[in-house]
């Protein structure tokens, strides 16, 4: 069974990352953001969840940072932890056309999904709950997702081992959800 830590960002939903881990049997801790890098070397994979509504710069995240810097599993940045992984890698933030609360309809652009998405149909459902978006893709990641009012709704790294959505696949009214949870706890078994 595969170790995933939940870094909290603040985010509402970080308790609900956490416990769909350990519904889908994996064994969860929910860390802070300001843990050293060193005590996340043991796990097998690292959740960047969401944070509070506040701007994401890469001074107001921590140690998220640095975790991408120096930690070479898994990663999978969810709403402000997508937002964090974009600026580190170089690419921009800001403000969405139209903040995204609530339902939105996310549309494939890559026809298999890549890694994180696998197994995802064409269109489906997510929960939303973001003022700010990645406006431009760092290099060397590929777009996967979008929606009516945000560019970016799910991107994955060409060869590391590094994935984000902007929704939020651990609430129970995005549908498939489950599926994007399950996929990167076997990017973590790998």
């Amino acid at each position: 069974m595969p170790r995933i830590l939940v870094v909290d960002n603040g985010g509402q939903w970080t308790h609900r990352e956490w416990r769909v881990l350990r519904y889908l049997g994996v064994d969860a801790d929910i860390v802070s953001r300001d843990t050293p890098w060193e005590k996340l070397q043991d796990a097998d994979g690292v959740v960047l969840s969401g944070g509070a509504p506040q701007g994401v710069t890469l001074e107001t995240m921590g140690q998220c940072p640095t975790y991408l810097e120096k930690l070479d599993r898994p990663i999978f940045g969810i709403c402000a932890g997508a937002q964090v992984m974009g600026l580190h890698y170089g690419g921009a933030l800001s403000p969405a056309k139209a903040p995204e609360f609530g339902k939105a309809t996310i549309r494939l652009v890559e026809p298999t999904g890549g890694r994180i998405l696998a197994g995802l149909p064409e269109t489906s459902i997510a929960w939303e709950s973001h003022n700010d978006e990645v406006s431009r893709l760092p290099p060397r990641f590929k777009l996967l997702a979008v929606s009516d009012n945000c560019g970016m709704q799910a991107m994955e790294h060409e060869s590391l081992p590094r994935f984000a959505v902007q929704f939020h696949p651990e609430v129970e009214h995005t549908q498939h959800g489950q599926r994007v949870f399950e996929n990167f706890i076997a990017l973590c078994r790998r």
